[in-house]
């Protein structure tokens, strides 16, 4: 987007009549140091914790969700806005719900969008979902000042006057607890059960609808995204998404073949206080159990094993994972600041997915038992489709189950 605020005035030829132009936007870290902008989307200021994504593409599968709810997203790829927004990529299970994200740091002035599918240009998008941007930042030194003192806390804020109380801002900034040790399912997961049957889009024709289910999974939602249950009702699974702190009786009163245990935002030693107990219930029924990133976080602790908070996390869409069952190198999505401690792990518990950037865990399975998860993204397919055998593997669980 461009306006007055984003260019230099320079009404006249004489050099006495340049001017700086007046920043609208401000990122404030909380040790003070002040990075100056210009604003987009929605005015207001947001406190949060500022992570990189490295992603050239889905900005908006991004921005909407839920397992970034409490963060500031800074973009490393330059172009982003380019392609604009539309209905059809948003993650969030509501069409009007929010992910959460606190706010988005971008190094370029958003351009109108180029793309047949674009309905909104992002500036518009991020405004009408209350969500402070700002541009004109040097994002490759914010990724290297998070590289090195890890994610910090944070305020953005936008103000078309471009006045601002820095002294408050940094204070804000300061008294912010951080992500260790909030729950922050509650904010993000479906107030109601849902049932969904939407499959994939394909072009032309859009998003299907499965026809005839053969399997019946419950997805406790910590933050669910749409992509996830497309894919599994694509694998031929009925999906009862359910809130966060149903109990596992009501779990088992649905009838299921699967249990789901969903991505989503926050610190899984909080969210497990409530959720871990279900959990570990749930596994004793001999359900297959499956879980992605939050949901991995929590059966890890489960199942015996702890978390921690990462340095600076994994947020993007280039990210090499080892199976170590067969030795392939899958390229993933990845979006967490919290990872199971593989050191913890107990030896009925066998890792079976690792990170190659760091060695930080990346999926486990319970031996004996048809229970497994991963900390990555398999159906973001930025591979594209390294990991959706997942699925299927959560699926042959389940029609084994059945017919023992």
């Amino acid at each position: 987007m461009t306006n007055e605020q984003d260019q230099p005035q320079n009404g006249s030829s004489k050099a006495d009549s340049w001017s700086e132009p007046t920043p609208t936007a401000l990122l404030v870290l909380a040790d003070g140091t002040v990075l100056e902008g210009f604003g987009i989307g929605a005015e207001g200021r947001h406190v949060g914790e500022v992570c990189f994504n490295t992603a050239m593409t889905g900005y908006e599968e991004v921005l909407t969700d839920p397992s970034y709810n409490g963060q500031i997203i800074t973009f490393t790829f330059p172009h982003i806005g380019n392609v604009g927004t539309n209905d059809e990529d948003i993650e969030t299970v509501s069409a009007a719900a929010v992910s959460g994200v606190r706010g988005v740091v971008l190094r370029t002035a958003v351009t109108d969008p180029s793309n047949y599918r674009a309905s909104q240009h992002l500036h518009e998008w991020l405004k009408a979902r209350g969500i402070p941007g700002i541009t004109g930042i040097d994002t490759r030194a914010l990724t290297a000042l998070i590289r090195e003192k890890g994610m910090p806390n944070a305020v953005i804020a936008h103000s078309a006057d471009g006045k601002f109380d820095i002294d408050a801002l940094i204070a804000e900034a300061k008294a912010w607890p951080g992500l260790e040790g909030m729950d922050l399912a509650p904010a993000v997961t479906t107030a109601q059960r849902v049932d969904w049957t939407q499959t994939p889009w394909q072009w032309p024709d859009g998003y299907g609808q499965l026809e005839e289910p053969r399997y019946h999974v419950v997805a406790l939602d910590y933050g669910v995204k749409r992509a996830i249950l497309r894919l599994l009702a694509a694998a031929g699974c009925k999906v009862t998404v359910v809130p966060a702190d149903t109990s596992a009786a009501d779990v088992l009163a649905l009838k299921p073949d699967g249990i789901f245990l969903s991505n989503g935002p926050g610190d899984p030693a909080a969210t497990g206080e409530y959720a871990v107990p279900v959990i570990r219930e749930l596994i004793e029924t001999g359900i297959p159990v499956f879980g992605i990133c939050l949901g991995h976080q929590m059966l890890g602790i489960a199942l015996g094993a702890k978390t921690l908070k990462m340095h600076q996390g994994h947020h993007g869409a280039n990210h090499p994972v080892k199976d170590l069952s067969t030795g392939k190198v899958e390229i993933t999505s990845m979006n967490h600041g919290f990872a199971v401690d593989r050191e913890t792990l107990p030896a009925h518990v066998k890792e079976t997915h690792v990170s190659l950037f760091d060695g930080s865990n990346a999926g486990l399975e319970l031996v004996g038992k048809p229970v497994f998860s991963v900390q990555y993204h398999p159906e973001a397919s930025p591979g594209p489709q390294d990991s959706h055998y997942l699925f299927k593997r959560f699926v042959k669980l389940i029609e084994e189950r059945k017919a023992a």
